[in-house]
């Protein structure tokens, strides 16, 4: 799990063009919208855009992704748990 998390981490920093951020700077628990990494809703389909083509996940329903991006911990296991590639 922890490589995963490493490799989201790395993925959210380049998908999103995030060029000030390190995987350092970004913690596992710490919130992805609002006031940890301060995403936005364009953001949210990038990463969602993200996940069907890296993890082979489908996310349809707005307010599971809401639940899913609260931080690279929850994602993690989401993935895991969810993933078809």
């Amino acid at each position: 799990m922890e490589a995963l998390k490493k490799e989201l981490k790395e993925n959210i920093i380049e998908v999103l063009n995030l060029e000030d951020l390190t995987i350092e700077d970004v913690n596992d628990d710490d919130a992805l919208f609002g006031d940890g990494l301060g995403l936005d809703s364009i953001d949210a389909l990038e990463l969602i855009v993200m996940l069907d083509k890296d993890y082979g996940i489908k996310l349809t329903d707005p307010s599971e992704g809401r639940e899913i991006f609260k931080s690279v911990e929850v994602l993690a296991t989401y993935i895991t748990e969810n993933r078809t590639k």
